[in-house]
């Protein structure tokens, strides 16, 4: 048998805009039934062109998420002309349907041919048209990834005798096992490619990060990223910049990091050494994150932040979280253009109702 058969995949936005859509929308390269708004739909492909007469359609995978509640039907039609009853082209036929097609839709399908993603067509003719109906009775909605035809290929039995070939049970008992070893060819052929992060998604995708020591959390684009990175990032985790990144991974805000010598009471030039000792200590071995007021929502976040934060720091040292308040405090951690600004006076009136709060700038007129 052939390794990988010959197929026609619908895997993109482009290919599936050429059917006939009711109450399913496109959803990135796939499709969608929104089950908030809807609780059935119907997608009616174009004609797929065998380009030979009587050809047999054997073979349709459907690759989609079904969560529980949910239902998909496929049904098939195949014909060698484009026309059906008055319409001198299917396509342009259902194309031309108002309202709910589905009725219409139904009588030139027929009854559905599987009840489940992958299924033997046995239908013959150059032109195949197929209709996929998802239902949802709950909340979560159902997505179809992708569409695979089998166009051609080896078959089991087309190994056997001329006698047995003819025989429509034995094609169809063969069918089973033939498709089996397809897919096993195909899983075994594409297995390198499931070893490209780019592409791999789910718990593949995971255990890659794992093999690189990615934290497995968050949504797959953020691990495509931190595994593009994990050299890089490794070699300078206990830097400035590494625990910079690391505070940024973390929080989404961009950090301001102090390191002891920068701020030394014992400094030459430190102009007020008392100040500087009550506000960043003297130990050498410290240094400060300064982070927005707002960047944590409870403390219970704030405290698994400092957790994470003990594994990507150098050993040997300690850090401490300022949390910088929009306003000055006089003798209190103000850094200009962070929590300080000059100007913006605004006129006030005071009287038993007001109440003055301490970063409260109260000016006079507006050119003073």
């Amino acid at each position: 048998m052939e390794p990988i058969q010959a197929q026609m995949v619908f895997c993109c936005a482009e290919q599936w805009l050429g059917g006939r859509f009711h109450q399913i929308e496109l959803w990135g390269d796939g499709l969608r039934l929104d089950a908030a708004r809807f609780s059935a739909g119907l997608y009616c492909t174009a004609a797929v062109d065998s380009g030979e007469n009587g050809f047999s359609w054997e073979r349709m995978v459907v690759e989609a998420d079904l969560p529980p509640d949910t239902a998909l039907r496929v049904y098939a039609y195949a014909s060698d002309t484009r026309q059906w009853g008055d319409w001198a082209d299917l396509d342009q036929g259902l194309r031309s349907l108002e309202g709910d097609p589905a009725s219409a839709l139904r009588a030139v399908f027929g009854p559905p041919v599987a009840q489940q993603g992958d299924c033997l067509l046995h239908k013959t003719g150059r032109y195949l048209w197929l209709m996929l109906e998802l239902a949802a009775t709950g909340t979560q909605s159902p997505v179809i990834r992708t569409l695979r035809l089998q166009m051609r290929g080896d078959h089991m039995v087309d190994y056997l005798p001329a006698i047995y070939q003819g025989e429509d049970f034995t094609r169809r008992f063969l069918s089973v096992f033939n498709s089996m070893y397809a897919d096993m060819e195909r899983a075994i052929d594409t297995l390198p490619g499931q070893m490209d992060y780019e592409h791999a998604g789910g718990d593949m995708l995971r255990t890659l990060a794992s093999w690189v020591c990615v934290d497995q959390g968050g949504s797959d684009e953020r691990l495509r990223e931190r595994i593009r990175t994990a050299l890089s990032d490794y070699e300078d985790r206990y830097t400035v910049e590494g625990v910079r990144r690391s505070v940024r991974r973390l929080t989404g805000r961009d950090p301001i990091l102090i390191e002891h010598f920068q701020v030394s009471p014992n400094r030459p030039d430190c102009r007020n050494p008392e100040l500087y000792r009550r506000l960043y200590g003297e130990d050498p071995y410290r240094f400060f994150v300064l982070l927005p007021e707002d960047t944590f929502s409870s403390q219970r976040e704030r405290e698994q932040f400092q957790q994470d934060m003990e594994e990507v720091i150098p050993a040997g040292m300690s850090m401490q979280m300022i949390q910088i308040k929009p306003c000055v405090q006089l003798d209190w951690h103000t850094y200009l253009g962070i929590n300080s600004r000059v100007g913006g006076y605004i006129p006030a009136a005071i009287d038993e109702q007001v109440t003055i709060h301490y970063d409260t700038t109260i000016g006079g007129a507006n050119h003073e």
